[in-house]
């Protein structure tokens, strides 16, 4: 299988942020971290890609919106987090 493109929209000192991306690492999943702390171009397109996003971390699979640190676990807790990155 190929190995999917993950987004994951972060913030500074966020642990929300800092869980997702350990169950990410611990998946052996690699990723594309954007930090928006400061805004910038990257929060602009979180909030398209994401309308009426506004908390942090904002994760992306292959393009499909994931939700955010709580969505991905409950994925995990389900048994579904796997197939969706090509495991």
């Amino acid at each position: 299988m190929t190995t999917p493109k993950i987004d994951i929209y972060t913030k500074f000192a966020c642990p929300f942020c800092v869980r997702a991306k350990h169950l990410l690492k611990n998946k052996g999943a690699s990723f594309n971290e954007y930090d928006i702390t400061l805004g910038g171009p990257k929060r602009q397109e979180m909030l398209e890609r994401a309308p009426g996003a506004r908390t942090v971390p904002q994760i992306f699979i292959d393009d499909v919106y994931v939700g955010g640190s709580d969505e991905l676990a409950a994925l995990e807790r389900a048994g579904k987090l796997d197939a969706l990155l090509g495991d």
